[in-house]
């Protein structure tokens, strides 16, 4: 079959992976606030245009209620507690109204399409098709999917699950959207099957915000609630774009900002939540067009920089220390950490200069980053995947953790730390068992719960599982949701290792990338989301899922399915448990009908989830203990641990740009819902790359010329991307930013952290000329 435009080619010419388009494309700076009436005008475009506003609207008034509603499929940002009628956001509207399509991609589509000729459509069109309706398998001889009984297909998944010679030649990802209870089965059926291999997208996203946080404070987990964000008076946000990716963040920031307080906001990018806005559900200030300044400081560190600038901050602090001795917290440091003589040595022996020339940043302004630090009473830090996707991802957040034990901003209230999750449930993801290193503390507790003896042995996370297809040592790869061939790094090889697996299983509601990509043996399993009512013999049901704060509560569906051959995760679950293992200790066919009985086995097997179904049922849930927060730390010193990391060399050398990559304002994940970027004042264009205008005046570049990108991966081979719009931006001196998945295929399979394991997708060297291809 063809696949040519998606190939992951070493070599291939520009395309964006959102509609095709003809209109002209442009760029002018966005001087306008963010959310506000943009937001609002957004909104009511994408409900007008799928043709039922009533019914959407009603809808959206239940999105983000859990006593009433359901929670939404986009980020994992904490629903609000006073009551708001109405707590959403311009991009979670187009991520549920996306899921909401009223198009089928039946058997007639399909009969209609083949694969060949589906993988010559952009991932737009792709999606666009609308809902999968019905259980569909490859036909290689028609190289077309035709309909298959669901009893069928949990066969075929039962024939190859069970001719493996070794469990772990299977692999079972997630994409971060799976219910707590869905999670807990899949896991349990991979374990009862034999294997920890089990991926997630938290591998590519914050598995380095997890492993350095457990190494400083004892939990791999934020310390922070949302109640802190109204009572801090300092908020530092670190590699975020948060009026994109994070929006209804922005009412927290407005508050903290008419507080008084101080938002300092670390990004090489200048973006939006670091100009102004006006929060939508505010209707005076929408009345009076009143926006509000959301940043008291604004720094831009080179890629990779964060580390020597946040450094550069603890620097300032103990050089305070002689004129205010509050700058730093000696009573906490004396009681509660470890290694903090070692730490003020490390600082002091690290010069101004070098902290300059590696973060980019002149001392002025990092001096200025730390006043606003010393003089606040109460601190939070947050960061996203900027921080998250380089090699020294793991120091650099544990160096996060090193600012805020200096000022005992760890277990007190308005204060601490505060990883920005991505997608709706992948932090429930990990705390419910999707996770290939699993303690032995937290298999223990499974195998005496459930019965059962999971494996020992390191299972492959989502690199490692990429790597092993290539190698032919997985042969069965499932995916519950997610857009896995297009989502992760180096395309060529992700490509050729799902296409050589006898079987790939997706679990989706859309079509995309990943089921035409596909093993040799194929079977798309469409589910009900959240949005949808999932009814069983027991009556309506409802899952529950984790946010970013830790707070576990209800997602209740009340559309009706897109069709009635749809079923649940966990009864999708169930059926390719029940007919791998006939001799399995799970109940698996009455867990799919009452979702109450996962819960209660989910209340012995993991901690914290005592009285799960009573706690879970309380207004807005209920919140997981850390002991962190009573500054009890679970580290083997048991204190809070100073992380003692040298700085890297992050300059690139003569000639290259550090390249990252970034998501537009029209997109989530791998969804894009058009070629625009509204805050970074793009319009019709994916295929380009933000540069700084000297570095494009070096290059004899101007605005929009065609531009060639040349990778240079750790394995030795270069990749190159041709055809690229260079665009001047405000970003650092040998910096260059673009669009996911369009640079993925600039990284190679060993791109990738020696410390957390993930895709160097914020870290890439490259080279960027003049294209030869003419304008």
């Amino acid at each position: 079959m063809s696949d040519s435009a998606h190939s992951g080619s070493p070599d291939r010419p520009a395309r964006g992976y959102g509609p095709e388009s003809d209109a002209p494309f442009s760029h002018e700076p966005y001087q306008h606030p963010v959310a506000g009436w943009g937001a609002t005008r957004s909104v009511a475009a994408v409900l007008l245009k799928h043709g039922e506003p009533i019914a959407d609207g009603e809808a959206m008034l239940k999105m983000n209620h859990a006593e009433t509603g359901f929670d939404c499929p986009g980020c994992a940002w904490p629903d609000d507690r006073h009551g708001l009628a109405v707590d959403l956001c311009e991009n979670g509207v187009k991520h549920a109204v996306w899921e909401m399509d009223r198009r089928r991609v039946d058997r007639t589509f399909f009969e209609t399409h083949s694969v060949g000729e589906l993988s010559t459509w952009t991932d737009f069109a792709l999606e666009n098709a609308g809902r999968l309706v019905e259980p569909m398998r490859y036909d290689a001889a028609r190289d077309r999917y035709v309909p298959v009984s669901w009893d069928e297909a949990f066969a075929t998944v039962a024939r190859h699950l069970r001719g493996l010679s070794d469990p772990n030649q299977a692999s079972f990802y997630t994409s971060g959207r799976l219910s707590n209870e869905a999670t807990f089965m899949y896991q349990l059926f991979a374990r009862e099957l034999g294997t920890n291999n089990l991926p997630d997208c938290s591998n590519m996203c914050h598995e380095a915000s997890g492993r350095a946080l457990l190494a400083s404070i004892g939990t791999n987990k934020g310390t922070v609630d949302l109640p802190d964000l109204e009572q801090c008076d300092f908020f530092a946000l670190i590699g975020s774009n948060a009026a994109s990716n994070t929006p209804r963040m922005l009412t927290s920031l407005v508050g903290i900002a008419r507080r008084g307080g101080s938002i300092v906001h670390v990004n090489p990018l200048v973006e939006g939540a670091a100009t102004k806005a006006i929060v939508p559900h505010q209707v005076m200030e929408m009345a009076r067009f009143r926006a509000t300044a959301t940043a008291t400081l604004v720094v831009q560190p080179r890629l990779a920089g964060d580390l020597a600038l946040l450094r550069g901050v603890a620097k300032h602090l103990f050089e305070q220390v002689s004129s205010d001795p509050t700058a730093i917290d000696t009573a906490f440091i004396e009681h509660f950490t470890h290694g903090f003589e070692a730490y003020r040595e490390l600082v002091s022996a690290t010069p101004w200069p070098e902290i300059e020339r590696q973060s980019g940043v002149e001392c002025a302004v990092i001096r200025a980053f730390g006043e606003a630090y010393r003089r606040s009473n109460a601190a939070i830090f947050g960061w996203c995947l900027g921080l998250t996707q380089h090699e020294h991802s793991v120091d650099t957040i544990r160096e996060i953790a090193n600012l805020l034990i200096l000022r005992g901003n760890i277990g007190r209230e308005g204060a601490g730390a505060c990883p920005i999750r991505g997608h709706s449930n992948v932090q429930g993801n990990r705390t419910c068992g999707q996770n290939h290193r699993p303690t032995e503390a937290w298999l223990a507790r499974l195998d005496a719960v459930c019965g059962i003896k999971s494996p020992r042995a390191k299972g492959f996370g989502t690199v490692g599982t990429i790597a092993a297809m290539a190698r032919g040592d997985v042969k069965v790869f499932v995916g519950m949701g997610g857009n896995f061939a297009l989502a992760t790094p180096d395309p060529a090889t992700t490509f050729a290792g799902l296409r050589q697996c006898d079987l790939t299983v997706q679990v989706s509601t859309k079509l995309n990338r990943s089921h035409l990509v596909h093993g040799r043996e194929a079977l798309i399993l469409p589910c009900i989301p959240r949005s949808e009512r999932d009814l069983t013999a027991k009556g309506p049901q409802s899952v529950s899922v984790e946010d970013s704060m830790s707070l576990i509560h209800l997602s209740t569906g009340h559309r009706d399915p897109a069709s009635p051959a749809l079923r649940s995760e966990l009864a999708i679950i169930a059926g390719m448990a029940m007919a791998t293992l006939p001799e399995s200790p799970t109940p698996w066919s009455e867990w799919s009908g009452d979702y109450d009985l996962v819960r209660d086995r989910m209340a012995l097997a993991l901690e914290g989830f005592e009285d799960f179904n009573r706690r879970v049922r309380r207004p807005h849930g209920f919140r997981l203990r850390q002991a962190a927060r009573e500054r009890i730390f679970l580290t083997p010193s048991g204190k809070a641990e100073f992380s003692l990391a040298p700085l890297p060399d992050s300059v690139p050398p003569a000639g290259r740009l550090l390249l990252g990559t970034v998501r537009s304002h029209d997109q989530w994940n791998t969804t894009i819902y058009a070629n625009d970027d509204r805050y970074r004042g793009v319009r019709n264009l994916r295929t380009l790359v933000f540069m700084h205008p000297e570095d494009m005046r070096e290059r004899g570049l101007s605005k929009f010329d065609l531009v060639d990108l040349t990778s240079f991966g750790r394995d030795g081979t270069t990749r190159s991307l041709r055809g690229f719009r260079a665009v001047p931006y405000s970003i650092p001196r040998g910096c260059a930013m673009g669009y996911m998945p369009e640079l993925n295929v600039l990284l190679t399979a060993s791109d990738f952290s020696t410390q957390s394991e993930q895709p160097l997708m914020k870290h890439m060297e490259v080279e960027i000329v003049r294209s030869e291809r003419s304008a």
